[in-house]
Protein backbone atom coordinates (compact mmCIF):
# COMPACT_ATOMS: atom_id res chain seq x y z
CA UNK A 1 0.00 0.00 0.00
CA UNK A 2 3.17 2.16 1.00
CA UNK A 3 4.62 1.33 -2.36
CA UNK A 4 1.94 1.90 -4.31
CA UNK A 5 1.19 5.76 -2.53
CA UNK A 6 4.84 6.29 -3.25
CA UNK A 7 4.58 5.92 -7.02
CA UNK A 8 1.20 7.60 -7.28
CA UNK A 9 3.26 10.30 -5.77
CA UNK A 10 5.70 10.26 -7.71
CA UNK A 11 3.75 10.43 -11.18
CA UNK A 12 2.15 13.28 -9.82
CA UNK A 13 5.03 15.10 -9.31
CA UNK A 14 6.47 13.75 -12.90
CA UNK A 15 2.93 15.35 -14.20
CA UNK A 16 3.22 18.71 -11.83
CA UNK A 17 6.88 18.78 -13.65
CA UNK A 18 5.61 18.05 -17.05
CA UNK A 19 2.96 20.80 -17.57
CA UNK A 20 6.03 23.06 -15.59
CA UNK A 21 8.13 22.64 -18.40
CA UNK A 22 5.66 22.76 -21.68
CA UNK A 23 4.00 26.10 -20.04
CA UNK A 24 7.77 27.96 -19.59
CA UNK A 25 8.71 27.34 -23.26
CA UNK A 26 6.65 30.20 -24.19
CA UNK A 27 8.68 32.26 -21.42
CA UNK A 28 12.03 30.92 -22.56
CA UNK A 29 10.94 32.51 -26.16
CA UNK A 30 10.03 35.89 -24.95
CA UNK A 31 12.74 36.34 -22.76
CA UNK A 32 15.19 35.37 -26.01
CA UNK A 33 13.22 37.89 -27.72
CA UNK A 34 13.80 40.91 -24.73
CA UNK A 35 17.70 40.31 -25.36
CA UNK A 36 18.41 40.52 -28.75
CA UNK A 37 16.40 40.75 -31.94
CA UNK A 38 16.60 37.12 -32.91
CA UNK A 39 14.43 35.46 -35.68
CA UNK A 40 12.22 32.73 -34.85
CA UNK A 41 13.89 30.58 -37.48
CA UNK A 42 16.93 30.82 -35.95
CA UNK A 43 15.94 30.82 -32.15
CA UNK A 44 14.20 27.42 -33.29
CA UNK A 45 17.25 25.47 -34.91
CA UNK A 46 18.96 26.30 -31.97
CA UNK A 47 16.22 24.80 -29.75
CA UNK A 48 16.02 22.02 -31.36
CA UNK A 49 20.29 21.34 -32.22
CA UNK A 50 20.07 21.42 -28.37
CA UNK A 51 17.81 18.82 -28.14
CA UNK A 52 19.84 16.59 -30.68
CA UNK A 53 22.14 15.00 -28.29
CA UNK A 54 19.69 14.21 -25.39
CA UNK A 55 17.37 12.77 -28.28
CA UNK A 56 19.91 10.92 -29.97
CA UNK A 57 20.75 9.02 -26.32
CA UNK A 58 17.15 7.74 -26.22
CA UNK A 59 16.92 6.77 -29.89
CA UNK A 60 19.88 4.87 -30.32
CA UNK A 61 18.68 1.96 -28.03
CA UNK A 62 15.40 2.16 -29.60
CA UNK A 63 15.98 2.27 -32.99
CA UNK A 64 18.73 -0.29 -32.24
CA UNK A 65 16.21 -3.41 -31.24
CA UNK A 66 13.21 -1.90 -33.03
CA UNK A 67 11.93 -4.10 -37.06
CA UNK A 68 12.11 -2.17 -40.20
CA UNK A 69 10.27 0.47 -40.81
CA UNK A 70 7.45 -0.26 -43.95
CA UNK A 71 8.16 2.00 -47.12
CA UNK A 72 4.42 3.87 -45.70
CA UNK A 73 6.06 4.37 -42.63
CA UNK A 74 8.52 6.62 -43.66
CA UNK A 75 6.01 9.63 -45.62
CA UNK A 76 3.82 9.25 -42.24
CA UNK A 77 6.83 10.49 -40.32
CA UNK A 78 7.81 12.74 -42.54
CA UNK A 79 4.31 14.26 -42.80
CA UNK A 80 3.99 14.18 -38.83
CA UNK A 81 7.24 15.26 -37.79
CA UNK A 82 7.93 18.19 -40.18
CA UNK A 83 3.86 19.27 -38.94
CA UNK A 84 3.99 18.21 -35.73
CA UNK A 85 6.96 19.62 -34.49
CA UNK A 86 8.64 22.00 -37.19
CA UNK A 87 5.77 23.96 -39.00
CA UNK A 88 3.45 23.90 -35.72
CA UNK A 89 6.88 25.15 -33.65
CA UNK A 90 7.48 27.79 -36.55
CA UNK A 91 4.07 29.36 -36.10
CA UNK A 92 4.41 29.62 -32.57
CA UNK A 93 7.58 31.33 -32.55
CA UNK A 94 6.24 33.57 -35.12
CA UNK A 95 3.08 34.31 -32.84
CA UNK A 96 4.73 35.11 -29.73
CA UNK A 97 6.86 38.34 -31.17
CA UNK A 98 3.52 39.52 -31.04
CA UNK A 99 1.21 38.46 -28.18
CA UNK A 100 1.85 37.63 -24.76
CA UNK A 101 2.49 34.13 -23.17
CA UNK A 102 -0.69 33.79 -21.54
CA UNK A 103 -2.76 34.27 -24.43
CA UNK A 104 -0.20 31.94 -26.65
CA UNK A 105 -0.83 29.27 -24.13
CA UNK A 106 -4.89 29.91 -24.10
CA UNK A 107 -5.15 29.26 -28.00
CA UNK A 108 -2.63 26.36 -27.91
CA UNK A 109 -4.96 24.16 -25.38
CA UNK A 110 -7.66 24.29 -28.43
CA UNK A 111 -5.67 21.56 -29.67
CA UNK A 112 -7.08 18.82 -28.26
CA UNK A 113 -10.63 19.77 -29.97
CA UNK A 114 -9.32 20.30 -32.86
CA UNK A 115 -7.57 17.00 -32.87
CA UNK A 116 -11.10 15.73 -32.54
CA UNK A 117 -12.62 17.55 -35.08
CA UNK A 118 -9.72 16.43 -37.39
CA UNK A 119 -10.63 12.53 -36.47
CA UNK A 120 -14.52 12.82 -37.09
CA UNK A 121 -13.98 15.04 -40.22
CA UNK A 122 -11.36 12.95 -41.58
CA UNK A 123 -10.80 9.73 -39.80
CA UNK A 124 -14.53 8.57 -39.41
CA UNK A 125 -14.72 9.19 -35.53
CA UNK A 126 -17.80 9.45 -33.89
CA UNK A 127 -18.84 13.17 -33.32
CA UNK A 128 -20.13 13.79 -29.63
CA UNK A 129 -22.48 16.89 -28.44
CA UNK A 130 -19.89 17.51 -25.66
CA UNK A 131 -17.42 18.85 -27.97
CA UNK A 132 -20.14 21.72 -29.06
CA UNK A 133 -20.28 22.97 -25.06
CA UNK A 134 -16.42 22.58 -25.21
CA UNK A 135 -15.70 24.64 -28.24
CA UNK A 136 -18.14 27.16 -26.96
CA UNK A 137 -16.46 27.69 -23.73
CA UNK A 138 -12.71 27.72 -24.67
CA UNK A 139 -13.38 29.57 -27.77
CA UNK A 140 -15.20 32.04 -25.42
CA UNK A 141 -12.60 32.34 -22.96
CA UNK A 142 -9.84 32.48 -25.66
CA UNK A 143 -11.96 35.93 -26.95
CA UNK A 144 -12.65 37.06 -23.22
CA UNK A 145 -8.33 37.03 -23.20
CA UNK A 146 -7.79 37.96 -26.93
CA UNK A 147 -9.78 41.46 -25.98
CA UNK A 148 -8.00 41.66 -23.18
CA UNK A 149 -4.58 41.74 -24.72
CA UNK A 150 -6.76 44.02 -27.20
CA UNK A 151 -6.94 46.58 -24.35
CA UNK A 152 -3.17 47.06 -23.25
CA UNK A 153 -1.85 47.59 -27.31
CA UNK A 154 -2.31 50.31 -29.56
CA UNK A 155 -1.20 47.79 -32.57
CA UNK A 156 -4.42 45.58 -32.77
CA UNK A 157 -3.08 44.24 -36.34
CA UNK A 158 0.15 42.93 -34.71
CA UNK A 159 -2.56 41.19 -31.84
CA UNK A 160 -4.83 39.67 -34.70
CA UNK A 161 -1.50 38.43 -36.52
CA UNK A 162 -0.07 36.65 -33.37
CA UNK A 163 -3.05 35.19 -32.36
CA UNK A 164 -3.66 33.82 -36.47
CA UNK A 165 -0.09 32.16 -36.50
CA UNK A 166 -0.56 30.65 -32.53
CA UNK A 167 -3.71 29.49 -34.09
CA UNK A 168 -2.21 28.06 -36.87
CA UNK A 169 0.21 26.22 -34.82
CA UNK A 170 -2.89 24.71 -32.68
CA UNK A 171 -4.07 23.24 -35.94
CA UNK A 172 -1.24 21.89 -37.08
CA UNK A 173 -0.39 19.99 -33.51
CA UNK A 174 -3.62 18.66 -34.11
CA UNK A 175 -2.94 17.29 -37.44
CA UNK A 176 0.26 15.59 -36.03
CA UNK A 177 -1.82 14.65 -32.86
CA UNK A 178 -4.61 12.71 -35.32
CA UNK A 179 -1.54 11.39 -37.32
CA UNK A 180 -0.02 10.42 -34.20
CA UNK A 181 -2.86 7.55 -32.90
CA UNK A 182 -2.01 6.01 -36.43
CA UNK A 183 1.52 6.02 -36.20
CA UNK A 184 1.71 4.46 -32.64
CA UNK A 185 -0.40 1.92 -34.10
CA UNK A 186 2.36 1.18 -36.53
CA UNK A 187 5.72 2.39 -34.67
CA UNK A 188 4.77 2.28 -30.72
CA UNK A 189 4.78 5.23 -28.85
CA UNK A 190 8.44 6.16 -27.75
CA UNK A 191 9.84 4.95 -31.11
CA UNK A 192 7.55 7.55 -33.03
CA UNK A 193 8.00 10.08 -30.67
CA UNK A 194 11.94 9.94 -31.10
CA UNK A 195 11.74 9.63 -35.15
CA UNK A 196 9.82 12.73 -35.41
CA UNK A 197 11.42 14.51 -32.84
CA UNK A 198 14.29 13.85 -35.35
CA UNK A 199 12.97 14.64 -38.53
CA UNK A 200 11.70 17.90 -37.49
CA UNK A 201 15.57 18.67 -36.23
CA UNK A 202 16.64 17.87 -39.50
CA UNK A 203 13.63 20.10 -41.26
CA UNK A 204 14.49 22.95 -38.82
CA UNK A 205 17.96 22.81 -40.12
CA UNK A 206 17.35 22.31 -43.71
CA UNK A 207 15.53 25.70 -43.23
CA UNK A 208 18.03 27.36 -41.33
CA UNK A 209 21.02 26.79 -43.00
CA UNK A 210 19.04 27.39 -46.70
CA UNK A 211 17.81 30.53 -45.55
CA UNK A 212 20.10 32.13 -43.20
CA UNK A 213 24.16 33.55 -43.19
CA UNK A 214 26.27 31.92 -40.28
CA UNK A 215 26.53 35.45 -38.98
CA UNK A 216 23.11 34.76 -38.08
CA UNK A 217 24.92 32.48 -34.76
CA UNK A 218 26.77 36.00 -33.29
CA UNK A 219 24.21 35.96 -30.55
CA UNK A 220 24.46 37.28 -27.02
CA UNK A 221 25.32 34.14 -24.78
CA UNK A 222 21.78 34.88 -22.87
CA UNK A 223 19.98 33.65 -26.64
CA UNK A 224 21.93 30.25 -26.19
CA UNK A 225 21.08 29.57 -22.65
CA UNK A 226 17.65 30.45 -22.92
CA UNK A 227 17.39 27.94 -26.01
CA UNK A 228 19.50 25.41 -23.69
CA UNK A 229 16.91 26.17 -21.15
CA UNK A 230 14.42 25.54 -23.87
CA UNK A 231 15.55 22.55 -25.68
CA UNK A 232 15.97 20.54 -22.19
CA UNK A 233 13.56 21.66 -19.73
CA UNK A 234 10.59 22.50 -22.67
CA UNK A 235 11.05 19.91 -24.65
CA UNK A 236 13.16 16.74 -23.93
CA UNK A 237 12.22 16.24 -20.56
CA UNK A 238 8.71 17.08 -20.43
CA UNK A 239 8.41 14.55 -22.96
CA UNK A 240 9.79 11.70 -20.72
CA UNK A 241 8.49 12.72 -17.28
CA UNK A 242 4.75 12.78 -18.54
CA UNK A 243 5.44 9.34 -20.29
CA UNK A 244 6.56 8.01 -16.15
CA UNK A 245 3.96 10.38 -15.29
CA UNK A 246 0.89 8.18 -17.21
CA UNK A 247 2.85 4.79 -16.64
CA UNK A 248 2.23 5.66 -12.53
CA UNK A 249 -0.99 7.52 -12.38
CA UNK A 250 -2.96 6.80 -15.35
CA UNK A 251 -3.35 9.00 -18.89
CA UNK A 252 -6.95 10.40 -17.58
CA UNK A 253 -5.22 11.96 -14.37
CA UNK A 254 -1.98 12.85 -16.06
CA UNK A 255 -3.94 15.31 -18.92
CA UNK A 256 -5.97 16.79 -15.62
CA UNK A 257 -2.85 17.62 -14.08
CA UNK A 258 -1.56 19.42 -17.10
CA UNK A 259 -4.32 21.85 -17.25
CA UNK A 260 -2.27 23.73 -14.79
CA UNK A 261 -0.20 24.49 -17.91
CA UNK A 262 -2.07 27.56 -19.01
CA UNK A 263 -2.93 28.99 -15.25
CA UNK A 264 1.85 28.44 -15.15
CA UNK A 265 2.29 30.53 -17.91
CA UNK A 266 0.25 33.09 -17.06
CA UNK A 267 1.59 33.91 -13.43
CA UNK A 268 5.28 33.25 -14.83
CA UNK A 269 4.58 35.42 -17.60
CA UNK A 270 3.43 38.28 -15.01
CA UNK A 271 6.28 37.83 -12.62
CA UNK A 272 9.43 37.39 -15.24
CA UNK A 273 7.88 39.79 -18.66
CA UNK A 274 5.54 41.74 -16.45
CA UNK A 275 2.95 41.07 -18.59
CA UNK A 276 -0.47 42.49 -17.58
CA UNK A 277 -2.20 40.14 -15.18
CA UNK A 278 -6.23 40.95 -14.42
CA UNK A 279 -9.36 39.38 -13.60
CA UNK A 280 -10.37 39.08 -17.06
CA UNK A 281 -7.11 36.80 -18.33
CA UNK A 282 -8.24 34.12 -15.38
CA UNK A 283 -11.97 34.46 -16.48
CA UNK A 284 -10.68 33.49 -19.82
CA UNK A 285 -8.04 30.59 -18.39
CA UNK A 286 -10.64 29.35 -16.90
CA UNK A 287 -13.22 29.11 -19.22
CA UNK A 288 -10.77 27.38 -21.96
CA UNK A 289 -10.24 24.87 -18.77
CA UNK A 290 -13.68 24.08 -18.41
CA UNK A 291 -13.92 23.73 -21.94
CA UNK A 292 -10.63 21.02 -21.85
CA UNK A 293 -12.31 19.22 -18.87
CA UNK A 294 -15.88 18.53 -20.80
CA UNK A 295 -13.79 17.07 -23.57
CA UNK A 296 -11.95 14.66 -21.48
CA UNK A 297 -14.87 13.58 -19.26
CA UNK A 298 -15.97 10.44 -20.12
Amino acid sequence: MRLKLSSQMAGFSLAVLAAFGFSFKAIFVKLAYQVAPVDPVTLLMLRMSMSLPLIALTALPVLRHARALHHRDYGLLIVLGVAGYYASAMLDFMGLQYITAGLERLILFTYPMLTILIGVFFLGKAFEKKLLLAMLLSYGGILIAFVHDLGFTTDTRAVVIGGSLVFGCAITYAIYSAGAEVAIGRMGAIRFSVLALLVSIIATQIHFFSTRPLTALHLPWQIYAYSAGMAVFSTVMPIFWLSSAIARIGAAKAVLIGLIGPILTILFSWWLLNEPLSVEQLLGTGLVVCGLLVVIRR
